[in-house]
């Protein structure tokens, strides 16, 4: 009977009926249009206090609902995926400080709550990416946390900047704020600290690396946790935001977007394509959320966070099927030797790509049809809707490689749909992806809203993904594809395909003049002349000088006749004066 009361089984049961929990009261409170505030005055040091705030409201508690529910079903894939692990219980311990520094973060209106989950999601990504422990996952740790903590230090100033206010809970505040140059000072760092932990240009190169953590950890992180949290912080802080700040996080966004969905297409490792296409996404919430809608954004955020857990989910089962290979150019076929999570695939592929009445259609198309409606530029809505058929090409070409073209790796294989616990989280995401979408449009928009565009504005997006579709296909079928690395094709394919150069601008970029510089400081300072005027200079002149003194001392003939010889010439010489 051990077998029942798993680690992995207990955490399941735990956090699904707490999702349930938080869902159903979700949906009590924006019905009846209820907030709920939870203080705990923990200390008050002059007039300034420090509370334990809680803020529960319709926004949170659907977040968070869906946060466990994602969290639930990938912990319950891992006992198939990570049941070879001898630390599987401690891998479940840390996913569930993640899952509770999310939740903190989720539920917390005051600065100071928010740093502590801020700093936590931080923290544990941290081990989780090292989780693996070899020499890339620990140079992909070190580059997610580094990242991660110019937003923390964000957040901080942010901290010190509202001591002055007398309370750090930012909510009391937003409309104080409003037009003020304090809201463009905090609304600057927070907008900052949203932009590394959400990988925005030019923090965009953390993001890919993080794959180096275990495949499950990968569905949560890029689902619902950690890259949403600078989403989610910037919705809150929406009123604060001016028009400059806006305006220059609409177009880092919007290059965001169009960076990962043409990447992505250059890209030929599984997971990175998926990584690629979260880094898209995120930069399609953002600047929704930059022309003024964050209830969109949120929406889209809560959709996103369905299929995308689900399209890792289903990598990770490919993957782990495959022999932990990850080149879509080594797949093909699977549609045949394991056709339920091709299924489940090709479906979350689909919501990603906004297919009619998939989860991902409700929020994609309602942000297309805003953006047509709104007054941005032509470069903004050409990033908009070229993005969008990037994403239809990239996703295209992605199950056409894996799915459908020729096997092409070993002759002698065994694939099939195993592990029931893996097939049990997909399918309960597979039905999430289905019908999340409709669920949450009806749930957040009760009140129905027409939306009046020309014939080819309103067909603008399905053309776009039409044509992004038909360009994948082409791209994949035909010789083009291997023509892109000829030598004319070289240089922007590079360019195109390493995410414009931000991962080198990361690394390299920061980290090579440092170390040289310190480098050559060490060899001239510490070890040159701090080391010739000070410990070894000293050391050297002592031991000659006691050296010297030695000699003298030693029971020598010659010594002591050279003495009593300088003495009679001493005497002699003072005689003579």
């Amino acid at each position: 009977m051990l077998w029942m009361f798993s680690i992995c089984k207990v955490v399941f049961y735990l956090l699904f009926f707490l999702s349930v929990f938080f869902v159903y009261n979700g949906m009590i409170f924006i019905m009846s249009s209820s907030v709920v505030f939870l203080e705990w005055e923990i200390l008050t040091m002059n007039s300034s206090s420090i509370l334990m705030t809680l803020l529960l409201d319709w926004m949170s508690l659907f977040f968070l609902g869906v946060v466990l529910f994602i969290s639930s079903l990938v912990v319950f894939y891992s006992e198939d995926y990570m049941g070879a692990d001898y630390n599987i219980n401690r891998f479940i311990l840390i996913v569930l400080l993640f899952v509770l520094s999310m939740a903190l973060l989720i539920i917390s209106p005051n600065m100071i709550s928010i740093l502590l989950g801020w700093d936590g999601l931080g923290l544990v990504s941290y081990c989780l990416v090292i989780y693996y422990q070899n020499v890339k996952s620990f140079n992909a740790g070190m580059l997610t946390a580094l990242s991660n903590r110019i937003g923390d230090v964000a957040i901080l100033m942010v901290i010190a900047w509202m001591i002055n206010f007398g309370s750090w809970s930012y909510i009391y505040y937003l409309d104080w704020f409003l037009n003020s140059y304090e809201s463009a000072i905090i609304g600057g760092l927070v907008v900052l600290a949203g932009m590394t932990k959400s990988a925005q240009l030019p923090f965009s190169a953390w993001l890919p690396a993080a794959m180096a953590a275990p495949t499950p950890v990968s569905a949560l992180v890029h689902s619902s946790t950690l890259v949403t949290a600078g989403v989610y912080l910037l919705i809150r802080f929406s009123p604060m935001l001016n028009s400059f700040i806006t305006t220059l996080l609409l177009v880092l966004s919007g290059l965001t977007m169009f960076m990962a969905g043409l990447g992505a297409n250059y890209e030929t490792d599984l997971s990175k394509i998926i990584a690629l296409s979260t880094l898209s996404q995120l930069g399609l919430m953002m600047s929704i959320l930059c022309l003024g809608f964050p209830g969109l954004a949120f929406f889209h955020l809560m959709t996103h966070a369905l299929f995308k857990a689900l399209l890792f989910l289903c990598a990770g089962c490919i993957i782990h099927n495959v022999g932990n290979c990850q080149d879509i150019r080594s797949m093909g076929s699977l549609s045949i030797y394991m056709p339920l999570t091709s299924s489940c695939f090709n479906t979350a592929n689909l919501a990603l790509c906004g297919m009619p009445f998939l989860a991902g259609f409700y929020s994609k198309d309602l942000i297309l049809e805003m953006v047509s409606m709104g007054g941005v530029n032509i470069i903004g809505f050409f990033l908009f809707f070229i993005s969008t058929g990037l994403t239809v090409c990239y996703s295209m070409r992605l199950s056409f490689y894996s799915m459908w073209g020729e096997w092409g790796y070993s002759s002698c294989h065994s694939l099939s749909d195993e592990g029931w616990y893996m097939l049990s989280g997909m399918l309960g995401l597979l039905f999430m992806a289905v019908v999340g979408g409709c669920v949450f449009s009806w749930l957040f928009f009760s009140t129905p809203l027409l939306i009046v565009l020309p014939m080819s504005l309103s067909m603008m997006a399905v053309v776009v993904s039409l044509l992004g579709g038909w360009i994948g296909y082409v791209l994949s079928t035909s010789e083009i594809n291997s023509d892109l690395l000829s030598l004319k094709f070289y240089v922007s394919s590079v360019f195109a395909g390493s995410m414009w150069f931000t991962p080198l601008l990361s690394t390299y970029g920061v980290s090579k003049d440092l170390l040289l510089s310190s480098g050559n400081m060490i060899k001239s300072v510490d070890q040159g002349w701090n080391e010739l005027i000070g410990g070894q200079g000293i050391y050297v002149s002592l031991v000659g000088g006691s050296l010297f003194n030695q000699s003298w001392q030693n029971n020598s003939l010659s010594t002591y006749l050279l003495f009593f010889a300088f003495w009679i010439l001493v005497i002699f010489i003072l005689f003579m004066l």
